[in-house]
């Protein structure tokens, strides 16, 4: 599939990404019914994301199988997190927040060459970085297992990250690559670069891993040399769509280039923001883990289904958002970037509303469909159900917040969303802290605290969004909003009373009545939320349906 921002040079009254949308879809643009490329994008690259999600899935089936819970595993688990913080500080956030909107604006404002240009001076600036702080790693290292007594595990863990730490490099570069391509409007196959990291992960358990050895410690090896060869395979897979647009590298000494300094500049306080979120999740695991062992684990099941429909739908809007809404801000063009905003949120809590939704009432049968079996009981399914009931409040808060922190990026100001972000982490460690010592709720405790900081996080930013942008105005959305609360209590209420009588009916004993008991009452739900919201005449229902129609046809 091949996503490119052209269409005719006519002249229009509607934005362009609406004009792309329409001509995409083979739709004469005098005759055009009301849809978005925007909708469009968010849904290719959902589609990638799934796809991605579920290998994700397979991924971890076969992770368990080769090394299960073993110290082996924890060895391998703890040496990838640490390269893979540096990929969050470095690369997928603060990076690509600070440099997107410079690159949309050398595109307006400078023309392409120095676009690629300056693109060029960003990713030498990062190969040099990254590679002093590998080299110091490594060295590191190498030093501790020749001149420290080890514990076996220990040893283990950092043999493992020396191999592995040069990934930090790789997925940075692989993520600027993706950015470049979404401000260039490509975003399923970047999306579907992140499917290289679990195709290759597979591959080197299944057949490189046999080769490495007969004893688990040197199979684990394999893992460690497949986490390079994906983050070399991330990297590739994005090269060919970006030699389509004209982009070459070549070396631009980063020194006392401009480009680059600005993006160090706005790139520092968003470093601070991921880095206050990994710090974080150490602390509230931290506390979970004195109060309770358990409690981290089932805490982590449910975030995992929590991230499913967060990424499908809701990450790949606020990426598909951030460049369009820098093309509008380079450009001054203020109406269209509101008026974008608006109707992205629309969609957004359109579609993730009856994510919830199911997620809250189908909490218990789809923790037991999926990890039900082995040494996961009836009780940790109790248990991980309630941590995903608390958490499902909390899903349009996480995703809202994506969408106006990227607001405020393509804005250029990085700063307000950081300070916001770090008062609300410190928000949900004292939260947390609550829940889990005074109310003793457990994971339930940690999904509450989540919720609630997360709710107050994307109050804080569209408070200080209207501050910044006065004329930004939400009152469309808080019209629907009373009808788009009767959807979702009709497709509650549906889900809850089909899996009612099934499980008095039929019960969950079979895998197949367990897969009865989450997809019928989830096409249910689906089916009453999305009639409902035709029949109401929901703006966004109406844009989706189309779309779907449209797709259908073709």
């Amino acid at each position: 599939m091949v996503e490119r921002n052209r269409f005719p040079a006519k002249k229009w009254n509607v934005p362009s990404w609406l004009h792309f949308g329409l001509w995409s879809f083979g739709v004469p643009l005098y005759s055009a019914p009301p849809m978005s490329q925007m909708l469009k994008s968010s849904g290719a690259m959902g589609l990638a994301t799934m796809v991605s999600r579920l290998l994700g899935l397979v991924r971890e089936l076969v992770y368990a199988a080769f090394m299960g819970t073993t110290e082996i595993a924890g060895a391998f688990a703890f040496a990838y997190s640490i390269p893979n913080l540096f990929r969050r500080l470095l690369g997928e956030g603060a990076l690509t927040a600070a440099f997107i909107p410079i690159f949309k604006t050398k595109e307006k404002t400078e023309g392409e060459v120095e676009m690629w240009r300056s693109a060029n001076a960003v990713i030498s600036g990062l190969i040099v970085s990254a590679s002093v702080i590998i080299g110091l790693v490594v060295i590191g290292i190498t030093f501790a297992l020749h001149g420290m007594a080890l514990e076996p595990t220990t040893e283990l863990m950092l043999r493992l990250l020396r191999i592995m730490f040069p990934y930090m490099l790789l997925v940075c570069i692989a993520a600027v690559c993706m950015g470049m391509l979404n401000a260039r409007g490509h975003f399923f196959i970047p999306a579907l670069g992140a499917t290289m990291l679990n195709v290759v992960m597979i591959a080197a358990v299944l057949f490189l891993a046999p080769v490495m050895g007969e004893e688990l410690e040197e199979q684990i090896f394999a893992l460690a040399i497949g986490v390079v060869v994906a983050g070399i395979a991330q990297a590739a897979f994005q090269l060919p769509t970006l030699f389509g647009e004209g982009f070459h590298y070549r070396w631009v000494s980063p020194w006392r280039d401009g480009t680059v300094r600005e993006v160090v500049r706005k790139m520092l306080p968003a470093s601070v923001g991921v880095a206050a979120f990994q710090i974080n999740v150490l602390i509230t695991q931290w506390m979970a883990f004195t109060e309770q062992e358990s409690i981290v684990a089932e805490f982590v099941y449910a975030v995992r289904l929590m991230e499913l429909p967060q990424g499908i739908f809701g990450a790949s809007l606020a990426t598909v958002l951030l460049p369009t809404l820098a093309g509008f801000a380079a450009e001054k063009n203020f109406k269209d970037f509101r008026a974008t905003l608006v109707q992205g949120t629309n969609y957004l809590f359109f579609i993730n509303l009856l994510a919830a939704i199911l997620l809250f009432v189908l909490a218990e049968p789809i923790i037991r469909l999926l990890f039900e079996r082995g040494k996961f009981t009836a009780f940790s399914t109790a248990q991980v159900s309630f941590a995903l009931i608390c958490l499902a409040p909390g899903l349009l808060a996480f995703s809202l917040v994506n969408i106006f922190a990227r607001a405020f990026y393509a804005l250029g100001d990085v700063k307000i969303p950081m300070r916001i972000s770090v008062f609300c982490l410190l928000m949900n460690i004292l939260l947390a802290a609550m829940f889990l010592f005074v109310f003793e709720l457990g994971a339930g405790g940690l999904g509450i605290a989540n919720s609630i900081s997360s709710a107050l996080n994307v109050t804080l930013l569209v408070f200080a969004l209207k501050k910044k942008m006065k004329n930004l105005d939400f009152s469309t959305f808080r019209m629907q909003l009373g009808r788009l609360l009767a959807c979702a209590v009709g497709a509650g209420g549906a889900a809850w009373v089909t899996v009612h009588y099934w499980t008095r009916g039929i019960g969950h004993e079979s895998f197949w009545s367990k897969m009865g008991e989450v997809f019928l009452p989830m096409t249910a739900a689906t089916l009453v939320y999305f009639s409902l919201a035709v029949w109401l005449k929901i703006p966004s229902a109406q844009d989706v349906f189309v779309l779907l129609t449209k797709r259908l046809r073709r």
